[in-house]
């Protein structure tokens, strides 16, 4: 399913959709990476809450910049983007995180991947503790094509994002996985442009990093609650080869542990997904 627009899509305007929560370190890269980007654009800020200097330093950029709009709607990820999406005026939405720094080309690459698909997902490169920038995500695929690049780096037609209702609330973690997983299955394509380039802050301690591995964990096992078991869409080789140093270990064993404690203590608003009937179950339990 695609839909189609009057106006070309290297013209049409892009709203950036920004879920922040307490950003104040990192707001004002973000900001002086989008202002300078290629319009025409609009950039829906929403506030989940922050209580440092985040909404001080964005108000003294709207002086200055129209286009920077703010909201302020605490909730999950979902919830808080999904208010921004309500009010958004372009013919595209964009988002990427309070931690990101966008490159001057970042919306018009995403733009002219456009041309050709649905979905536009960019190239993240972690910057950071450089044992952590190495770390790559753990890919799933579903009808062949990659549904884990992060919200952190991608753009829908909003056309796409009316007809999947946005982001599910529900999630803690990888609601930007569930939210292509919807996408894909309604037949709309994802296309990948390695020259659409965010630079991603890596967390700058080791407790945040495995907190965040963990609660990322726990996403995956709230995936497999709405859609059923999902390790057939991984690939155990490419999995195998992203846990060779010790933090690829470290991250995997709490990633687990949140994967495990979200099975035994979340409960899920949806019915439980028909299991497919397999041989040797004992052997292969599903996930």
């Amino acid at each position: 399913m695609v839909y189609m627009f009057s106006k070309g899509v290297t013209t049409m305007k892009i709203s950036i959709v920004l879920n922040l929560l307490n950003e104040e370190h990192h707001v004002r890269d973000l900001l002086d990476s989008l202002v300078t980007q290629e319009g025409p654009l609009e950039i829906i800020i929403v506030d989940a809450g922050s209580w440092d200097e985040t909404i001080p330093i964005i108000r003294r950029y709207m002086q200055n910049h129209p286009e920077i709009k703010l909201f302020h709607h605490p909730g999950s990820r979902g919830e808080s983007t999904n208010y921004g999406l309500l009010q958004v005026k372009g013919d595209v939405i964009a988002t990427i995180g309070g931690d990101c720094i966008a490159n001057p080309f970042w919306l018009k690459e995403l733009r002219r991947t456009l041309q050709e698909f649905d979905i536009a997902a960019g190239r993240t490169i972690n910057i950071g503790y450089h044992a952590f920038e190495d770390l790559e995500r753990v890919e799933l695929y579903h009808r062949g094509m990659d549904i884990s690049y992060p919200s952190g780096n991608m753009a829908w037609k909003k056309g796409v994002m009316d007809d999947i209702v946005g982001f599910d609330p529900w999630f803690v973690t990888a609601e930007d996985i569930d939210l292509n997983y919807r996408a894909v299955s309604k037949r709309y394509t994802l296309g990948y442009n390695e020259d659409a380039l965010v630079y991603h802050r890596m967390k700058e301690s080791f407790r945040g990093f495995f907190k965040q591995a963990f609660w990322n964990g726990w996403g995956r096992k709230q995936l497999t609650m709405k859609h059923g078991p999902l390790w057939e869409s991984y690939k155990p080789q490419k999995l195998f080869e992203n846990t060779k140093s010790f933090w690829a270990v470290g991250r995997l064993f709490f990633a687990g542990m949140g994967y495990l404690m979200c099975k035994f203590y979340e409960r899920s608003p949806y019915k439980a997904p028909e299991r497919k009937t397999r041989r040797f179950r004992f052997l292969f339990p599903d996930g």
